[in-house]
């Protein structure tokens, strides 16, 4: 293409958007808010992925012993059990440590822990605590433990993870049902906008191509229009949720301080790596969509 039609396409899908100001800003605003409800669901279903797998992960598998097991076979599970890929480490924990555990965890240093003396009600708690680094792969190593000689019973964190998960399957699909109905009226007000622009110039477009300008050539200053509306529509909301995101999540941990510490947000930088790339091809996408349905509507002239 020829620096001349490259200034001429800029200059006459820059003097649509002007010509058209209110569509144009009714395009944007609406593309905008579509792309920062985008940014805030992916925000809020990644932070949720993020917790869950934490959850999983430092909470360990514990594996209890048949009564009369002895240290001998305990060690030799353990081993079995840390020869596993999936196994990040595990932690023996004797029948003694237990019950000094439950006393400090329940009792907190009361009396009424005295009345059991040098009886350990705990006797036939020796356990391990089994720590993944793949955790997809938990009912896969708790059914392999189950089938381990002298394995009584396993305790596994997986009720924790998948009521984060429903919660976030229910956040995702409110999220998709809503971000659809917003990417479809984005396509509906460009496609207005642009139409209006072609209503504008019916009659110059009838005479270029009545001098020979290619469809291509008259089409392309629409289709730049909707590509610009659906950059500028999409930047507004991705600058301004790359500065809020910080400010949300101080917000949340001071409003639940027990939270700190507790629950680590991904960084805002780790979220816009993936972030900024969608909301920027969704606008350039809804842009393109939207002018290039309707030119190819309307420009047959």
């Amino acid at each position: 293409m020829r620096p001349s039609t490259i200034w001429f396409t800029l200059k006459q899908g820059i003097k649509n958007i002007k010509r058209n100001l209110m569509f144009s800003i009714a395009s944007i605003i609406t593309m905008a808010a579509c792309i920062f409800l985008v940014g805030i669901f992916y925000s809020i279903v990644n932070n949720v992925n993020n917790i869950a797998r934490k959850v999983e992960q430092e909470v360990p598998i514990t594996v209890f012993f048949d009564e009369g097991t002895t240290q001998e076979e305990m060690e030799a599970v353990g081993a079995l059990i840390a020869a596993r890929p999936e196994v990040a480490k595990i932690e023996f924990e004797s029948a003694e440590e237990a019950w000094e555990n439950f006393k400090e965890q329940y009792f907190q240093g009361s009396e009424a822990a005295e009345g059991f003396k040098d009886d350990n009600p705990l006797v036939n708690s020796a356990n391990y605590h089994v720590y993944m680094n793949q955790i997809e792969k938990q009912n896969e190593l708790v059914a392999y433990i189950q089938g381990l000689d002298h394995v009584r019973e396993i305790n596994q964190s997986e009720q924790a993870a998948k009521t984060l998960g429903s919660f976030n399957k229910l956040v995702s699909y409110a999220s998709i049902a809503i971000i659809a109905v917003l990417l479809l009226i984005s396509i509906f007000l460009i496609s207005n906008t642009v139409s209006v622009g072609i209503s504008v110039r019916k009659e110059e477009i009838g005479i270029m191509k009545l001098i020979g300008a290619t469809d291509g050539f008259v089409r392309s200053p629409f289709v730049l229009e909707g590509i610009v509306l659906g950059v500028i529509g999409a930047s507004i909301p991705l600058v301004a949720l790359y500065f809020m995101y910080n400010s949300a999540v101080q917000y949340i941990l001071s409003k639940f301080n027990v939270l700190t510490g507790v629950v680590d947000f991904i960084p805002v930088g780790q979220i816009y790596q993936t972030l900024l790339p969608i909301g920027v091809g969704l606008g350039i996408g809804i842009g393109l969509i939207g002018s290039f349905w309707t030119t190819k509507k309307h420009l047959k002239v």
